[in-house]
């Protein structure tokens, strides 16, 4: 399934629909350039779920975001990861497979770790705020 994005709005309003079919367990990784879009897509998961999208930031540099609203959301950037070795130290298990949602930008940094159900979103430029946002089935 594709959707277009033409705003930073736009990709949030993906986001939360997108978070309607969501529930605690579920492991959604998402894929794309610096700057695509996949921290504003993961503002509107938040939003669905009651937390503030101003909340919501990129934990670029300390890996985990976690946010409380009516479901814990677990948010991870792997971009400064090592290695799989450094992702499993902080515990990273006990959150993809615990009863919040995890949400993991750059997930080829520890994709052994990821579990074979989740769902993979590419989201990719296609011009100057336009975006192709693809779920992966």
């Amino acid at each position: 399934m594709k959707f277009e994005s033409n705003s930073v709005e736009e990709t949030i309003a993906h986001g939360r629909k997108f978070a309607e079919q969501l529930s605690p367990g579920s492991v959604v990784c998402l894929v794309g350039e610096l700057g695509t879009g996949k921290t504003h897509f993961m503002k509107g998961i938040a939003s669905y779920y009651g937390v503030k999208e101003t909340d919501v930031s990129s934990p670029t540099f300390t890996l985990i975001n976690e946010y409380r609203g009516t479901t814990p959301i677990f948010h991870f950037d792997c971009y400064r990861l090592e290695d799989e070795q450094e992702a499993i130290e902080i515990g990273v298990e006990e959150y993809l497979y615990g009863e919040g949602i995890s949400i993991v930008e750059w997930p080829s940094k520890m994709s052994g770790l990821i579990p074979e159900e989740a769902v993979y979103i590419e989201i990719k430029h296609a011009g100057n705020s336009k975006r192709i946002i693809h779920i992966l089935e």
